[in-house]
């Protein structure tokens, strides 16, 4: 009995007994691993890097409302064999101003708006795959841990039998063969031990490459295999996603961006409007002393079926001359494919709607069968948990039969395996419950850990 509790007392004490052997420096549980994974990602830094590029070009095309300035200057030079030679200098500033245009600049930048957007979720479903990666190792580094305490509680126990054998070897009470059979049973389970180390070195390295790190820090979450989730209603959890499940979200975005777009191509018949004006000085030396001044106003149409511009203008050459002009160009058909882009965007918008509306139907069965994924898990760790209660129970029984003589020092080591593998078993059941928490944090887009700001735990006594 004295052995039993020493192995019971080494499985649940199995997170500390590791944190003995890791860089104190750093604690960090599941929120602060997934915040280290993504800070960590090139990946995620380039894609913030390229949104914010994208963000700086959206924010400076707001120069299309500005005025359009530009400088021309020209030399103008004729030569002729029947009358004198002309050499013109000419400088001019010319100054263009939208002033309509059917909304189509506005709705031009709420598309790229809308993309921004939607490059943001994006964004943010590429940290959630980083996040996730680095809380798969965290639990299978939990898993690993546990499981190797276990197995080293389980090694001292039969080790202790053998050393048992030998005495009973020498007083001729067993026979050889019984302490051969113990001999590889110690065997096989240093082995399987060793994997395991080896193993949880190579998750601790992946995990450290993952995370940025040099050193191993120290985990800060526990698999309590006598942790049990308080089961929310599902009704609870869909009303929880309606405003932050990320599928939802993306969806919500490209309606925007849908809509948009219809609004856009539905406003390319209407044409814009652009004020100009131009001041020159001209002359054949300097200083140039002739000047002029043209203000006008200019309508430009750009429609599928026809296309051109009309417009007049106005203008002095002091001190003398007044000129005007007016003039008009006619483009026919010059677009005709683009006249379905109206209706191919209000297709994709009622494409996209009918999406959405999917998704919330959708929305509410997979709140139902992710609230059932937690429930099965907690019965799956109910169920390990009782099993293991059975298992210790059977492993005394053992011990009192083999004081006995009902049965063999080698099946109570092989009693001692069995009830190994029940251990691990509920350690197992416990890691899958914390998948399944963190499933129900990722439909509701919660951080990770950030299902305990909405349910709370009870804690079932240890018995």
């Amino acid at each position: 009995m004295k052995t039993f509790y020493i192995i019971v007392l080494c499985f649940l004490t199995a997170n500390s007994a590791f944190a003995q052997r890791t860089d104190r420096g750093m604690i960090i549980g599941f929120e602060e691993a997934g915040r280290l994974a993504v800070a960590a990602s090139a990946e995620i830094r380039a894609f913030r890097a390229r949104r914010a590029l994208r963000e700086g070009a959206w924010a400076l095309s707001l120069r299309a409302y500005l005025p359009q300035l530009s400088f021309v200057v020209s030399e103008d030079e004729r030569l002729s064999l029947i009358s004198a030679d002309s050499f013109t200098k000419t400088y001019s500033i010319n100054l263009e101003q939208l002033l309509f245009d059917g909304g189509r600049t506005r709705t031009a930048r709420a598309v790229e708006r809308a993309e921004l957007n939607i490059l943001s979720g994006e964004l943010k479903r590429n940290e959630s795959a980083v996040i996730e990666a680095a809380l798969s190792f965290y639990r299978q580094i939990l898993l690993s841990r546990m499981i190797i305490v276990i197995r080293e509680a389980a090694l001292i126990s039969l080790k202790e039998q053998k050393r048992i054998l030998e005495e009973e070897l020498m007083l001729g009470m067993v026979i050889p063969l019984d302490l051969i059979h113990a001999d590889i049973t110690v065997r096989e389970a240093e082995l399987e031990l060793m994997s395991m180390k080896l193993q949880n070195e190579e998750l601790e390295k992946q995990f450290m490459e993952l995370l940025g790190l040099d050193d191993m820090p120290e985990l800060s979450e526990q698999a309590d295999i006598y942790r049990s989730p308080v089961i929310p209603d599902a009704e609870a959890v869909h009303r929880s996603t309606l405003n932050s499940n990320p599928d939802l979200q993306r969806i919500v975005h490209s309606i925007m961006q849908k809509e948009t777009e219809a609004k856009f191509a539905s406003r390319s018949w209407i044409p814009a409007v652009k004020a100009t004006g131009t001041y020159s000085v001209s002359g054949q030396h300097y200083p140039l002393n002739r000047q002029s001044w043209t203000a006008g106003i200019t309508f430009t149409f750009s429609s599928p079926w026809f296309g051109g511009s009309t417009g007049g203008s106005a203008g002095w050459e002091p001190p003398y001359d007044k000129t005007a002009r007016l003039q008009g160009s006619f483009t026919p058909l010059p677009d005709p494919a683009s006249g379905l882009s109206a209706r191919q965007a209000g297709l994709a918008l009622a494409l996209e709607r009918e999406n959405y509306q999917n998704a919330l139907d959708r929305l509410a069965r997979q709140a139902a069968l992710e609230v059932n994924n937690l429930q099965l898990n907690e019965q799956r760790r109910e169920l390990a948990v009782e099993s293991l209660k059975l298992g210790a129970e059977k492993y005394r029984l053992s011990e009192v039969l083999l004081s006995l003589g009902r049965i063999t020092r080698i099946e109570l080591m092989e009693e001692r395996l069995e009830y190994e593998k029940k251990e691990m078993l509920a350690v197992e059941a416990a890691i899958a419950l914390l998948e399944a928490e963190r499933s129900l944090e990722r439909f509701i887009g919660l951080p990770p850990g950030g299902i305990k700001n909405f349910f709370r735990y009870r804690h079932i006594p240890k018995t």
